[in-house]
């Protein structure tokens, strides 16, 4: 009896094993297939992080404050896009010389500080551009300068990698008339060269130009003729238009409501103009 019950057990465990093997299991394109689409959530965009890379030396667009904050227009308008998008704000100086490889690292995910989008467009993945700005030239007042023209034979001081420079080597025969062309590493480094008369002449951005003005002591004038004219916008890693068009949007909108303006007001004693914010017009 015992032998039936044990042989009985024995033959219903097989039909078990083989039910099963004859039972179809989900492979793993049907556990995808089966899987919530993205399309059917409500939200599934995390809160971003922007960190923006900028020139700690290049005010009005970028500067440490006097209480050693990081502080500037294009600083203060980044930090508000983030506020109403619910991101992340990071304030990264870096090594204007460095950018690319910052940006390349992922150190850093957008440059953001009076960045020339003329003459680059290639070169990155642009927002719409929001400042008109000219490359002008500064001299002291009593120096006998009035045009580009009178420069033949000067020392002309630009920061190295910046759009001035750009806008120099552009202009063969502009910079074939010069005595030399000195790149120093930030502006301040420039006026004062220029204040002890190791340099004839500052090439810089409009922005900066008028901010080193009101900054300095001595009697400095801007050229009427300028180098170059271009524009700023916000410079993202190339192809990175996920970053760009989030961003973008959020600008026009900040643009077209009054804000940006708004907070322009603030740093026109930093020697912001008004009037060369192209987007707000």
């Amino acid at each position: 009896m015992k032998k039936l019950i044990v042989l009985a057990l024995a033959l219903v465990s097989v039909l078990t094993m083989l039910c099963a093997c004859g039972t179809a299991q989900p492979t793993a394109t049907d556990a995808v297939t089966d899987a919530p689409k993205a399309t059917d959530a409500v939200d599934v965009a995390a809160p971003q992080k922007l960190i923006v890379g900028f020139d700690a030396e290049f005010p009005p667009f970028g500067f440490i404050a006097a209480d050693g904050s990081y502080d500037g227009f294009d600083l203060a308008v980044a930090k508000e896009l983030c506020n109403r998008l619910g991101w992340e704000f990071t304030a990264t100086p870096i090594d204007w010389n460095a950018k690319d490889a910052e940006l390349a690292s992922g150190n850093i995910n957008c440059i953001w500080n009076g960045f020339t989008y003329t003459g680059r467009e290639n070169d990155y993945t642009w927002s719409t551009p929001y400042v008109d700005n000219s490359i002008v030239i500064v001299v002291k007042k009593d120096a006998g300068i009035a045009s580009l023209a009178d420069l033949a034979g000067k020392n002309v001081m630009a920061q190295a990698a910046s759009s001035a420079v750009d806008a120099i080597n552009e202009n063969e025969t502009f910079k074939a008339s010069l005595g030399q062309v000195i790149e120093l590493p930030d502006y301040n480094s420039g006026f004062a060269e220029l204040a002890m008369g190791t340099v004839d002449a500052v090439a810089a951005d409009l922005g900066v130009a008028t901010y080193q003005i009101s900054a300095n002591s001595g009697d400095y004038l801007i050229l009427d003729e300028a180098i170059s004219t271009e524009q700023y916008a916000v410079g993202f890693l190339k192809g990175n238009t996920e970053l760009r068009d989030a961003v973008n949007a959020e600008l026009l909108k900040m643009a077209e409501d009054g804000t940006m303006m708004k907070i322009a007001e603030n740093y026109v004693d930093e020697g912001l103009v008004l009037d060369s914010l192209c987007l707000c017009k």
